[in-house]
């Protein structure tokens, strides 16, 4: 069986823990392994409809500029494996802050993941808003 970071075809189980150590890599923050996760070319596209990069991303992060208070799956985290790329859909909690403001509610993400120098890496996400009050 292929471990997270390991060369190999994607297989449902080992996508959800690796997506599970990228989400607590950004909540923690462990930038480090954040790097590790996200390929060079990362790009996510946030619910309002911009472009963030993976610099910008994580820079943002490593800076306390952008801080994930919770980030987590709150359904089932659905995956399409391929032979060397696997795409993950779930919903998701998050309460996250930067400077003077705040957000949190639910979330819809979609990741895609290929693998890139031997190892998997995330190299798209989208999140979309589903509401505002993750309790409601």
């Amino acid at each position: 069986m292929n471990r997270p970071g390991q060369d190999g075809p994607a297989s449902a189980d080992l996508m959800r823990d690796l997506e599970g150590r990228r989400l607590r890599s950004l909540v923690e923050p462990n930038i480090e392994l954040a790097r590790r996760l996200h390929a060079d070319d990362y790009e996510l596209i946030p619910p309002g409809g911009g472009r963030i990069s993976g610099a910008d991303y994580l820079g943002a992060i490593e800076r306390g500029a952008f801080i994930y208070d919770i980030f987590e799956p709150v359904s089932e985290i659905r995956v399409r494996p391929y032979a060397d790329a696997a795409s993950l859909r779930y919903q998701a909690r998050i309460e996250a802050r930067g400077g003077v403001w705040r957000d949190e509610g639910l979330f819809w993400h979609t990741d895609l993941y290929e693998i890139r120098d031997s190892r998997w890496q995330a190299v798209w996400s989208q999140a979309t808003r589903v509401r505002t009050d993750p309790g409601a």
